[in-house]
C-alpha cells in the first residue's frame, strides 16, 4: 500500500497540516503523524506546509503505525521504486476541482513565474544560523492596545538566504506544560532580501506581543523582550509560493491585516530598489482597529500615493461604525474592477484567517458589479501563479 509520512528532522511542528486536514487523519504528540487508516489523500495538506516535511509518500508492505511515526527523529529510509511518487488522488482532476471549490481564495498555490527560487531550510534545527538582536524598537503608540515590535536580527558574516514572503523559524527557550521544549515558531521577513539597507546582511521582523485572557503568549513576548546584543538561532528560510514577482510591470494588489503586513514591506522595499520607476503598481488595502495600532503608521505616511496607493482602514475609530478591509475593497470597486482585468495583476492576503471569507465575498461582488466572473478570475489567478493566501 502507499502511505503518506511526515519527515520529522524538517517539520517544524506549526500545525498548518493538522488544522487543514479535513478526515482528522493528521495529529501530533512526539511528531506529527499521519493514521493510514484515514488519510484519503486529498493533498490538502501539501502546499500550505512551509518546509515540505508534509510531502512524502511510500510503498510499503505494512503500513507504519502511529506508535512507530511518534518514535523517529528521521524518516526511515525511503524505497528506490518510489523516490519522489505522489499519491494517486494527486492526479484526479475530479478531485482537484472539488477541493478547490470548497476552499474559496485557497487552493494548489503556485509562486509567480518569474519569481527567484528561493532556498528552503537552509538552516536547520540541528544547524541553525546565528544572529544578533540589532535593532528592537515599538512601533505601535505607546498606550496603545496593541503592542507590536521592529526586530532587526543581523547575520554578521553567515549569508542567510532569503527572499521576501518567505518565513523564519525562532524557538523560545525552556519547556511546555508537557516538559518538552517550545515548539518553533514563525515569523514572516518584513524587509526586502538584501536587508533593511541594501547590501547589509540582516533581517527584519514585525512582531506583536500577544495576551490573551491576561495571560502572556510565550514566544511573542520573549521575542519583544529581547535585549540588544543577544544571540538566537535562526531557522529557514521557510516558503516557496508566497513570493515577489521579479517584474516591473507586476502590478501587486496586498491585502492585510495587523502584522500580516510584514511582507508587504519587504515586496515594497524591493521594488523601490530595483524599479523604482517602473510601469507595474503597488496597491495596499491594510486594516487595524486604530491609527496608534497600525504598524509601520508614520513610515507609509511618507509615501505618496503614486509610489504606494494605500487605503488605511480602520474597524474602531467612529462609534458604531466599523469599516473593514473588505469594506475598503468594495468602496475602491473601480479600482480593484480594473486591477483584476489586468494579466499583469498579482494578489496577496495575509493576516488573521477570518479575513480570507471577507476579502473572497468582496471581490466577488466587486467583479459582479463591473460585469467579471470572479470564480474565473480567481481561477486564472490561481493557475497562473498570481493568488497568494497566507493567514494564521
Amino acid at each position: 500500500m502507499r502511505q503518506h509520512l511526515i519527515d520529522p528532522e524538517i517539520c517544524i511542528r506549526c500545525g498548518t497540516c493538522e488544522s487543514r486536514c479535513p478526515t482528522g487523519a493528521i495529529s501530533h504528540g512526539d511528531n506529527y503523524v499521519v493514521d493510514p487508516a484515514v488519510c484519503t489523500f486529498c493533498m490538502r495538506c501539501v502546499k500550505p506546509c512551509p518546509t515540505g516535511a508534509i510531502d512524502n509518500w511510500f510503498n510499503v508492505e505494512r503500513p507504519y503505525s502511529l506508535a512507530e511515526q511518534h518514535g523517529w527523529t528521521l524518516l526511515p529510509a525511503r524505497p528506490a521504486e518510489v523516490a519522489g511518487a505522489v499519491p494517486d488522488a494527486f492526479d484526479d482532476e475530479a478531485t482537484r476541482i472539488l477541493a478547490i471549490a470548497h476552499e474559496g481564495l485557497r487552493g494548489p498555490a503556485k509562486p509567480p513565474a518569474s519569481a527567484s527560487k528561493p532556498r528552503i531550510n537552509a538552516f536547520t534545527r540541528a544547524s541553525p544560523a546565528r544572529a544578533t538582536v540589532v535593532g528592537n524598537s515599538r512601533i505601535t503608540t505607546e498606550g496603545a492596545e496593541s503592542d507590536v515590535h521592529h526586530i532587526i536580527l543581523d547575520f554578521g558574516t553567515e549569508h542567510f538566504p532569503y527572499l521576501e514572503g518567505q518565513s523564519v523559524g525562532l524557538r523560545p527557550p525552556g519547556l511546555d506544560a508537557a516538559g518538552r521544549p517550545h515548539e518553533m515558531r514563525l515569523y514572516s521577513a518584513a524587509s526586502a532580501r538584501d536587508g533593511e539597507r541594501p547590501n547589509t546582511n540582516n533581517l527584519a521582523l514585525t512582531v506583536k506581543r500577544v495576551v490573551n485572557d491576561g495571560v502572556p503568549g510565550i514566544a511573542s513576548n520573549w521575542l519583544c523582550d529581547r535585549p540588544l546584543g543577544e544571540e538566537l538561532d535562526v531557522v529557514g528560510p521557510f516558503g516557496a509560493t508566497f513570493l515577489m514577482p521579479d517584474d516591473p510591470q507586476a502590478d501587486l494588489l496586498m491585502i492585510c491585516t495587523g502584522t500580516g503586513v510584514s511582507p508587504f514591506r519587504g515586496f515594497t522595499h524591493r521594488r523601490r530598489r530595483t524599479a523604482p520607476h517602473g510601469p507595474g503598481g503597488l496597491y495596499l488595502f491594510f486594516g487595524a482597529r486604530r491609527p496608534e495600532e497600525l504598524p509601520y503608521f508614520g513610515p507609509l505616511q511618507r509615501y505618496v500615493q503614486s509610489e504606494l496607493h494605500r487605503e488605511l482602514v480602520y474597524s474602531r475609530v467612529v462609534r458604531d461604525e466599523h469599516e473593514y478591509v473588505q469594506d475598503r475593497l468594495l468602496k475602491r470597486a473601480d479600482i480593484i474592477a480594473d486591477l483584476l482585468r489586468r494579466p499583469t495583476t498579482h494578489l496577496y492576503v495575509c493576516g488573521l484567517k477570518g479575513l480570507e471569507a471577507g476579502v473572497d465575498t468582496a471581490l466577488g461582488s466587486v467583479c459582479a458589479g463591473a460585469g467579471l466572473g470572479w470564480e474565473t478570475i480567481r481561477t486564472a489567478l490561481r493557475d497562473e501563479g498570481r493568488l497568494h493566501v497566507e493567514t494564521y
